[in-house]
């Protein structure tokens, strides 16, 4: 009978185990983040990569060409421009710099005579402003900071400096990389790994027919993270379309909620009379968001309208609105993915290019930027902060389908960070479409309950 006693308990014990075990994975399941960190499926390879060349040997150190190269098909670094920090391995100075500058000189009162740029063991350098005097310059400088993205503006996705350091070693063995680095765009977003030397860059003439090298050349890599950038997303997706009246606003509180008790002054209504005022109050210079008051909360807001359907073709009009009273948005660009892309027969006032994270046989990617000198500045919020076009699509016999809300984007971006979507429940539906279609959505929930019932009932 005590054996017996055993059993069942041991029974009863192990149901108990059970259950907590499968309550905790219900919990891991749905509380799992949508993405992760800092990968981003649409730009797998994306980075910044930070290339360090030592061009020549000085009495107490060298003189290093300091690129940063944008290989992110989508996000670039805007105003105010990057922010590049390290600290030094030993106690190195830097004599002087070429086309940046470092934000504080430190403390260099052990010098005589000839005073250094930054004795900061942890210096922050930043880029010069346009229009710098050519004996301050190098190739690929002084652009305030701003660097694009590849695919939009190729000539502009790289940026240098050259800095002079010393105290430092004089021969390939003696030298110590930096470590720690860092790298604002403007602010935080960006992790950087360990400097890694590699083989040294070589640099060929104009006629390619000689080429240099680099005495010695180290890389760091570093990856963003939307999570890291900003606590709150920066824009939201609207939806519409000509099949019904509806129209799918911006899920509530998407950038955040209007509080005026905790977080005062953090929008205005367009209509207010001291709007100008709010503009340029203190957070004017800090580069702090002063937003509309809208429901959503969101800077930028893009709008999705499935505007006429023909026998062939189908037709999107897609419309980017600035929500934010402080900000021009400068060679901005959209990224939205959609099964329909592959058959883009023609856009209006946007350039386009395919992008193909997946391989070339999946095009459901595209990247949409302003044409130059006509809407490539996104202005700040007011009637001119909108920029608009029509997508022309030619229908896919196999796959073209208005139901279940198929004509609506799959994911939006803007400037590379990830929009907030509408919930798929609430999308448009066909006016003969009941209102009953949208239970299956509910029936993960449901059977979350179902399970849990279960569980509880034989504990």
């Amino acid at each position: 009978m005590p054996g017996t006693m055993a059993v069942g308990g041991g029974a009863g014990s192990s149901r108990s185990v059970a259950c907590c075990a499968a309550l905790l994975v219900a919990a891991l399941l749905f509380s799992a983040p949508a993405t992760t960190e800092a990968y981003d499926s649409l730009d797998p390879n994306g980075n910044i990569t930070i290339k360090w060349d030592i061009m020549q040997w000085t009495p107490d150190g060298y003189v290093a060409v300091v690129t940063m190269f944008n290989f992110q098909q989508f996000r670039h670094i805007q105003a105010p421009g990057w922010q590049l920090g390290w600290s030094w391995a030993k106690k190195e100075v830097i004599w002087s710099m070429v086309g940046a500058q470092t934000t504080e000189q430190g403390d260099c009162s052990k010098f005589k005579g000839n005073t250094p740029h930054c004795c900061k063991k942890d210096p922050t350098i930043v880029d010069l402003l346009p229009g710098t005097p050519y004996n301050m310059q190098i190739a690929n400088c002084c652009k305030a900071g701003v660097i694009n993205t590849f695919n939009q503006d190729p000539a502009n996705a790289a940026s240098s400096f050259q800095i002079s350091v010393g105290l430092a070693g004089t021969t390939n063995k003696t030298v110590k990389v930096p470590k720690n680095f860092t790298l604002k765009a403007p602010g935080p977003g960006y992790t950087c790994g360990r400097a890694m030397i590699v083989r040294p860059t070589k640099f060929f003439t104009q006629d390619g027919r000689r080429a240099t090298q680099a005495l010695m050349t180290w890389n760091v890599t570093c990856t963003y993270s939307q999570f890291l950038a900003q606590k709150t997303p920066s824009c939201c997706v609207s939806l519409s379309s000509f099949y019904n009246d509806t129209i799918v606003n911006c899920p509530t509180c998407s950038c955040g909620c209007q509080n005026n008790r905790t977080n005062p002054g953090s929008c205005v209504n367009e209509n207010s009379p001291y709007l100008q005022s709010a503009i340029d109050g203190p957070g004017k210079w800090t580069g702090q968001p002063l937003v509309q008051c809208t429901s959503h909360m969101c800077p930028i807001r893009i709008h999705w309208h499935v505007k006429l359907n023909y026998k062939e073709y189908w037709r999107v009009k897609v419309t980017i609105t600035n929500f934010n009273y402080r900000m021009n948005y400068t060679q901005w660009n959209l990224v939205v993915q959609h099964p329909n892309f592959d058959n883009i027969t023609q856009l209006f006032s946007f350039n386009y290019k395919p992008l193909t994270p997946y391989g070339h046989k999946i095009n459901d990617t595209a990247m949409f930027w302003g044409v130059k000198f006509y809407n490539d500045l996104l202005m700040q919020a007011g009637p001119l902060g909108n920029a608009q076009s029509e997508i022309l699509l030619r229908k896919d016999s196999m796959a073209f389908t208005f139901d279940k809300g198929w004509a609506f984007p799959r994911r939006v971006y803007f400037n590379g960070d990830n929009c907030v979507m509408p919930p798929p429940d609430a999308y448009p539906w066909l006016p003969n479409a009941s209102p009953l279609t949208k239970q299956p959505l509910r029936l993960p929930l449901l059977v979350f309950w179902i399970v849990l019932a279960t569980l509880l009932a034989y504990a």
